[in-house]
């Protein structure tokens, strides 16, 4: 394996070391032209050096954009059934998804940073989420139902200058498709079956109502049955017996004897890991004069799904991978409701204005069963434990505005001045009833954590220019002050008093903690407030139309806040030192992009659950000291004829060191050693130096289609989706195989038949051919006997189905 990645890099050296010099050789060739007509297809050759993107805040080529940037079209999207953003990750040289099934979101890391733990109230993602240029600030968003979108941008390194928050890793920019009040009445709809009783709709249509005035509406569902089926308790659990023995060898009596009520199990109704998610948006598209138009969208948002479920790497003899043994029934229920705004006008031929403001309420509740069924239970209250992770209620508000004063037209100097404000209020209410043995049991401990009022505000300001020093040569500086602040305003963690004449039983959803056996375990009101300065400079050159490179340095910011306690975190920071290079051959039906960047972070943030020597748990952050640092390389390759389509997306990341963190601890890895008093901490390990999770050696992603015509005009086109990532680590522990995930291989397969006036088409798929088992993350308990026991979520099994769509 080890020679083969050998030859893999050093080929792929060699083929950019002659990159330049072909591109080169272009401008010298004459140009071949391309019969776009030839055949009876309608399928337009897109040439793929007229792709833009806004990556600078405004429209420029790809090509000629010096910035580390993917570009996913609706094509791809839609070809690679794209449904949340998950679904991207391997479309991005290195980026990962992985979902945490206690709050049901996905985190996302991107050249080895990213946060797994960023899925609450407090903690923030270092990759921003935009969708048509508004900031969404909680994971929750990026379990969204994705529809109706042009495009996608994925910004890679720090983008805190044009950006702004928590964008240290990079940012991704959904833009939806907008009315076109000179488009027609137009619109498409399609429609899916497939395996796990999957089906899906969606459809989208524009309405022009006037020559300046057009609505575009559009609707998605989304749901399959869960891939997590449940075990029958009936053959796991021990018999009364053996539950008797293991009771009174515990110290309890005949007198006090239970046995375990079966009935408790969950066996039926809704499986973990299902999917049911509706959305609905309605846009509006307003231009009363070539200088002015504004951009109105509302969008709905329901998930009804069940959380995605922790399994055990290693299943019990005689059970199913994908099943688990449950008393916690899935819960999920959310709503978000939106607007999106955005002013565009034209003051005069040199200078342009842009407003965008956006607000967002999220509602949310869940229930999760975190201890996973990975330990039995040997009597009622002995051996495993019972432990629901459950949201009694979530509200995050936030809203949005941004302003852009900018140069258009040809200038020596571009320039772009901005003023940017955001704000969230958020409330929610957490509790975690954990219980000896089963919920019969005796309470082990109890907590409820209840944040009234956490709000976030954050101004700044910004400003970038860039001096074409020639045709050819172009310097670029920017600069953005930040000022953030974070409160918690009359939070509590209630824990378990441990008093013996209160009932011992799981909380209620409804019950008020100090009525029920609860004590303060801490108070969390607390302030932040920081500012800072973060900057870019930047130098390009332009071979030629068909030849640049680049080369950048650029620092990143993400804000520090208030954590559990009422104490305060600091701001992690970076800089990120990157040169690249893009090129295009063939009259611009292939394109070869690659960065290469080392980045250092200090004050580089992790959070975690924990528990306190106290026995109280809660949420901690640690800012790891010295240095982390992350190099690589990256590489996209895209090719696009009149029958073939090729794309090869490459990340190779050499080097992903922590800086130094003595104290590290995490509730999800029982078996941790015990901590000194100092640490705060009632078990942990030093991880000075270890690995950062997610950022495998090498990902490299290959996908190839081909359009046979038919004698008839019709197309038949199959499409090959892979990819391959060598052994990656799964949390900053490094604990060995089971918090790892090995090298893999993971491949897709659709067919397609498209009729000859491109008005309709079939597509049938499989995704997950060989059906492999690919981890996301790792969490750990302890047996009775003192063995681990390793738990993971994991990428979907195989799936497959049938979609029809049309165009109208």
């Amino acid at each position: 394996m080890t020679l083969h990645r050998s030859a893999m890099y050093v080929a792929l050296a060699a083929v950019l070391a002659a990159s330049p010099a072909l591109a080169l050789a272009q401008d010298a060739t004459p140009q071949a032209t391309t019969d776009k007509g030839n055949g009876s297809s309608k399928q337009k050759v897109q040439n793929l050096d007229t792709i833009q993107v806004s990556a600078t805040k405004r429209e420029t080529p790809l090509q000629q954009t010096p910035v580390a940037v993917t570009a996913i079209t609706a094509d791809a999207l839609d070809k690679e059934r794209v449904m949340t953003v998950q679904d991207i990750t391997k479309l991005v040289p290195g980026l990962q998804g992985t979902t945490e099934g206690d709050h049901g979101v996905t985190t996302l890391t991107m050249r080895g940073i990213g946060n797994d733990s960023a899925k609450t109230e407090y903690a923030d993602p270092e990759v921003a989420l935009f969708i048509d240029g508004v900031y969404s600030p909680r994971a929750e968003s990026a379990t969204s139902l994705l529809m109706d979108i042009d495009s996608v941008q994925v910004l890679r390194g720090p983008q805190g200058t044009l950006w702004g928050r928590n964008s240290t890793a990079g940012a991704i920019d959904f833009e939806t498709v907008k009315p076109d009040p000179n488009g027609g009445f137009n619109g498409n709809a399609q429609m899916s079956l497939g395996s796990y009783s999957q089906s899906g709709q969606k459809a989208a249509v524009n309405l022009p109502i006037s020559s300046t005035f057009a609505l575009r509406v559009a609707v998605a569902h989304e749901q399959h049955d869960g891939y997590v089926n449940f075990q029958n308790p009936g053959s796991e659990l021990p018999s009364v017996a053996q539950q008797q023995a293991a009771y009174l060898a515990s110290g309890g009596s005949a007198a006090t004897f239970q046995p375990i009520n079966q009935a408790l199990y969950v066996t039926g109704g809704d499986n973990y890991s299902a999917q049911n998610q509706t959305a609905a948006r309605i846009s509006a598209l307003w231009q009363p004069t070539d200088s002015f138009k504004w951009n109105l969208s509302y969008e709905y948002f329901l998930d009804r799904g069940t959380p995605s479920m922790n399994l055990m790497q290693n299943p019990r003899p005689g059970q199913a991978f994908w099943s688990v043994l449950t008393d916690v029934a899935p819960y999920l229920h959310r709503t978000s409701k939106t607007v999106r705004s955005r002013m565009d006008w034209q003051i005069n031929p040199d200078i342009a204005f842009t407003y965008i403001a956006g607000y967002n309420r999220f509602s949310g509740s869940a229930n999760f069963d975190q201890d996973d069924g990975a330990i039995l239970p040997t009597s009622f209250t002995t051996g495993g434990v019972y432990q629901e992770d459950r949201t009694n209620y979530s509200n995050y508000s936030s809203y949005s505005h941004e302003f852009d004063l900018k140069s258009s037209g040809q200038h020596t100097v571009d320039w772009i001045l901005g003023l940017y404000y955001a704000s969230e209020d958020n409330n929610i209410r957490f509790d975690i009833p954990i219980m000896n043995g089963t919920q019969q049991g005796t309470v082990s401990w109890q907590g409820s954590f209840i944040q009234p009022k956490e709000t976030v505000e954050s101004e700044a300001i910004f400003g970038q220019a860039v001096w074409h020093v020639t045709d050819a040569f172009n310097l670029t500086a920017g600069a953005r002050f930040s000022d953030d602040t974070r409160k918690n305003e009359g939070g509590i963690n209630w824990g378990w008093a441990y008093d013996p004449t209160v009932p011992q039983v799981p909380i209620a959803a409804n019950a008020n903690p100090p009525d029920v056996g609860f004590t303060v375990g801490q108070y969390n009101d607390g302030r932040y407030h920081k500012t800072k300065v973060t900057w870019l400079g930047r130098a390009d050159y332009l071979f030629s139309k068909n030849a640049m490179v680049y080369a950048s340095v650029s620092t990143g910011y993400k804000s520090g806040g208030t954590q559990d306690g009422g104490a305060l975190y600091k701001p992690e920071s970076l800089t990120n030192y990157e040169v690249g290079a893009k090129f295009t051959f063939f009259d611009g039906h292939m394109t070869w992009n690659s960065a290469a960047y080392y980045e250092d972070f200090k004050n580089f943030q992790l959070s975690a659950p924990i528990v306190y020597p106290n026995g109280n748990h809660g949420l901690g952050f640690s800012n790891v000291g010295g240095s982390t640092k992350v190099a690589g390389f990256e590489s996209e390759l895209a090719l696009q004829d009149h029958d073939d389509r090729a794309n090869l997306v490459l990340s190779v990341i050499p080097k992903k060191t922590l800086g130094t963190l003595i104290y590290a601890g995490s509730n999800d890895y029982a078996g941790l050693p015990a901590c000194p008093p100092a640490s705060n901490l009632q078990s942990c390990m030093n991880i000075t130096g270890h690995t950062l999770p997610h950022a495998p050696d090498a990902s490299l992603t290959a996908i190839y289609e081909h359009d046979f015509h038919l004698p008839d005009g019709s197309r038949l086109t199959p499409r090959v989706s892979a990819q391959y990532q060598t052994m990656q680590w799964l949390s900053p522990f490094n604990l060995g195989a089971g918090d790892q995930q090995k090298a893999y291989l993971r491949s897709d397969f659709s067919l397609r038949y498209t009729e000859p006036q491109d008005r309709w088409y079939i597509n049938a798929y499989v995704q997950n051919l060989s059906n492999g088992k690919v981890r996301t993350n790792a969490g750990r308990f302890v047996d009775p006997n003192g063995n681990f026991v390793y738990v993971s979520q994991y990428l979907p099994p195989r799936t497959y189905g049938v979609e029809v769509g049309v165009w109208f």
